[in-house]
């Protein structure tokens, strides 16, 4: 009876180590969010960010004005084995389109970047772009992005990225990777928008997640 009542403590212990391994490092649907606030732990990197909702749904929104980029950054201060995923609305306004994306390793980190007036989905290492793909973005709905970086071995690191619809099922590949040399940067995740068409864009699920590394 002990060795049956042991055994079941220790599977006990393994799924709730299991558990805990698997919840996110962060997480936020801004549904508890005050409207017309912004949760403390975020931190913007400029623009009038705020909790917006329309009936169903809260989620953070950056007004079309002024013309220039913007983001937040959340999450814990991490530099690999790390992915981060958001949802991200926007519309086209005549030829005007915004751009926007999810960033790893604070500003002068990696990115992935939507660019709807080049039909591409970017990979930027602090603003220099190190791969592009071909990617039909859709105006008037919502974008999902997931960006990792994973550590290979010593002195190896893979970034892959992928963006959707979200009317849609996630990819099961990534459509945009490089490898890099260099030790990844530390610092927190980010969400990022440039409101070139001058409409608002939306922010929701912001996720930080742990990866296997190899």
């Amino acid at each position: 009876m002990k060795n049956i009542l042991l055994c079941g403590l220790l599977s006990l212990g393994v799924i709730v180590r299991a558990d805990e391994a698997a919840k996110p490092l962060y997480e936020n649907n801004f549904e508890k969010a005050d409207v017309g606030k912004l949760p403390d732990e975020l931190m913007v990197l400029g623009g009038e960010f705020t909790v917006k909702s329309d009936g169903t749904n809260k989620f953070v929104e950056l007004p079309g004005a002024p013309l220039d980029s913007f983001g937040l950054q959340f999450g814990p201060v991490e530099k690999e084995n790390v992915a981060v995923s958001a949802r991200i609305f926007g519309t086209v306004k005549g030829r005007r389109a915004p751009t926007f994306g999810v960033g790893l390793g604070g500003v002068g980190g990696w990115k992935l970047q939507v660019s709807p007036g080049k039909k591409t989905l970017e990979l930027l290492k602090d603003q220099e772009a190190k791969a592009s793909a071909v990617f039909e973005w859709r105006s008037g709905g919502w974008t999902q992005l997931r960006l990792q970086i994973r550590k290979l071995k010593d002195g190896e690191w893979k970034i892959e990225g992928k963006a959707w619809p979200q009317s849609e099922a996630e990819p099961k590949e990534w459509m945009i990777s490089a490898e890099e040399k260099e030790e990844p940067i530390a610092g927190k995740a980010s969400a990022l928008a440039s409101p070139y068409a001058g409409t608002a864009i939306g922010f929701d699920d912001l996720v930080v997640e742990r990866v296997s590394g190899k």
